[in-house]
């Protein structure tokens, strides 16, 4: 099998489990990351403010995330999760800046989490292993558009950087933004980022205070985390209060 053959297989698999692969080896790798943990400068309001710091990034993320859904169409490629589907090709709005604005905000949600943990060597792996899966993923998704758009695609790839926003490129999206549909695909996602920083304040306040307690930021954040998850799912499960057509 050739070389890109068996990428792009790869590809294939990695993106149906691109939402828990990275996630998963990350904790395997975080307690031996942070067993030795102890406040930046021996300081704990500095511990707090870097904490906060590090969610602001994940949330940047969860941001690009919420407008790049909110604008685009049903049954694109980098929103399907199952198999590759395209029945729009996205080339305005935030897909006029960068080609995958979704691989983007995950980059910038998990390199938050990441450097929550202040340890070099866990930041830097998972940098590379989210290079590593999501190369893949992106080079088999392209493919395929590549193969249903033909020369549409390839003049949109050209202009268009593949991660690194270029913010000139921008133009308006071709649909107007609906905070509903961001929110309707989006709210767990919340969940998962701030239970993922209590999680990690919990395990490193233990570490450095010999008991499991919460910083207030998280005392207020998880509840209010857990609240908008349960209630958006009920409103998304019995209602049709989050419904949008055409998103």
């Amino acid at each position: 099998m050739e070389l890109r053959e068996q990428i792009v297989k790869e590809g294939n698999w990695l993106f149906r489990y691109r939402g828990s692969l990275v996630p998963l080896l990350l904790i395997m790798l975080f307690l031996p990351a942070v067993r030795n943990f102890a406040y930046p400068g021996h300081s704990h309001r500095l511990n707090q403010l870097w904490e906060i710091g590090c969610l602001g990034i994940s949330l940047l993320g969860l941001g690009v995330r919420i407008y790049t859904i909110g604008c685009t169409p049903r049954r694109t490629s980098s929103r399907n999760t199952t198999k590759q589907v395209s029945d729009v090709l996205n080339t305005t709005g935030m897909y006029s800046i960068v080609r995958h604005p979704l691989y983007l905000g995950n980059f910038l949600i998990l390199l938050g989490i990441s450097l929550s943990v202040l340890c070099w060597w866990f930041t830097l792996i998972t940098v590379l292993l989210y290079w590593l899966c999501y190369e893949r993923i992106m080079l088999t998704e392209e493919g395929f558009l590549r193969g249903k758009w033909g020369d549409t695609f390839l003049k949109w790839a050209e202009e268009t950087p593949c991660i690194l926003p270029k913010f000139k490129n921008w133009k308006s999206p071709s649909l107007p933004f609906s905070l509903k549909a961001g929110i309707k695909k989006e709210y767990h996602r919340f969940f998962i980022i701030v239970a993922a920083f209590t999680f990690i304040d919990a395990i490193k306040e233990r570490i450095v205070q010999g008991k499991f307690v919460l910083d207030l930021p998280w005392e207020v954040m998880f509840p209010f985390a857990l609240f908008t998850y349960i209630l958006i799912g009920l409103l998304k499960k019995k209602t049709k209060v989050l419904v949008v057509e055409g998103r």
